[in-house]
C-alpha cells in the first residue's frame, strides 16, 4: 500500500469510526431520555418485564416493578396485568408465577392477571405476551420495567405489533455504577436491534459473541 492510499484508508477509518460514535452517542441520549419519560395512560393492559426470583420471591428489582404494576392498575390504567418470565434450570416457579403471586397480595385478583411462563429474554417474553394478546384482540398496551430498559422494550414490542408506551419503575434498586453499566449495555442492545432488527438479535446467538451484552441475554 502506498502512502497516499494509507492516508486515504486512515481517513476512511476515522470517518467510520465517528459515524459509529455518533449512532451510539445519540441512542444512548435517547435510552437516557426514555428512562426520564412516564408514558402511562388508559390502555387495554400492563405488561411486567420479569426478572430474578428466589424460590417464588420477586427480587427486589421484580418486586419494584410489580409494585409499580400494581399501583397503575389500582389507578385504573388497565384491567388486565401480564406477568412474564420462564425459569431456569432448578427453579421450582417461573417468574411469572412468583410474580402474580406477588400481585394477588397487592390486591389485584387473578381474574385480571394474564401469565406468560415461557420467555427467557425480553424479546421471548414480549413476543409470547403479544401473542396472548393479540388472541383477545389487545395492541394498547403499557409496559412496566426498570427505566434503563424502557426504549429496547417499547422498540421491541412496536416491532412485534403492539401499541406500547412505558411506565418505568421508580423504586428499583438498581442505581450509582451498576445503573450506569446497564445504560451503556442497553445502548448496545439498541442500536444492535435498531440494525439488524430486534427479531434476528434475540435469536442470533454468535450476536452476543460478537459484542459482549447485546445476545440473547436481555
Amino acid at each position: 500500500m502506498t502512502w497516499v492510499s494509507w492516508r486515504i484508508a486512515r481517513r476512511a477509518l476515522a470517518v467510520v469510526m465517528l459515524i459509529v460514535l455518533g449512532y451510539l452517542t445519540v441512542t444512548f441520549v435517547q435510552v437516557w431520555r426514555a428512562a426520564r419519560r412516564d408514558d402511562a395512560h388508559p390502555a387495554e393492559a400492563i405488561v411486567v418485564l420479569g426478572a430474578a426470583q428466589f424460590n417464588g420471591t420477586p427480587s427486589a428489582v421484580f418486586g419494584a416493578r410489580l409494585d409499580h404494576a400494581a399501583d397503575l392498575y389500582e389507578a385504573d390504567i388497565a384491567p388486565i396485568v401480564v406477568v412474564t418470565g420462564g425459569k431456569q434450570e432448578g427453579d421450582r416457579f417461573t417468574e411469572a408465577t412468583a410474580g402474580a403471586n406477588y400481585l394477588l397480595t397487592k390486591g389485584v385478583p387473578d381474574a385480571a392477571i394474564l401469565r406468560e411462563t415461557q420467555g427467557q429474554s425480553s424479546w421471548e417474553s414480549l413476543a409470547a405476551s403479544a401473542q396472548i394478546l393479540n388472541d383477545r384482540g389487545v395492541q394498547d398496551v403499557v409496559l412496566v420495567s426498570d427505566p434503563f430498559h424502557s426504549l429496547r422494550v417499547e422498540e421491541i414490542a412496536e416491532e412485534l405489533g403492539l401499541d406500547a408506551a412505558t411506565s418505568p419503575t421508580r423504586t428499583s434498586p438498581i442505581d450509582g455504577a451498576d445503573e450506569w453499566k446497564n445504560f451503556g449495555t442497553e445502548t448496545l442492545r439498541v442500536a444492535a436491534g435498531r440494525l439488524v432488527g430486534f427479531d434476528r438479535l434475540a435469536r442470533t446467538s454468535d450476536v452476543g459473541k460478537l459484542v459482549p451484552g447485546v445476545g440473547i441475554l436481555g
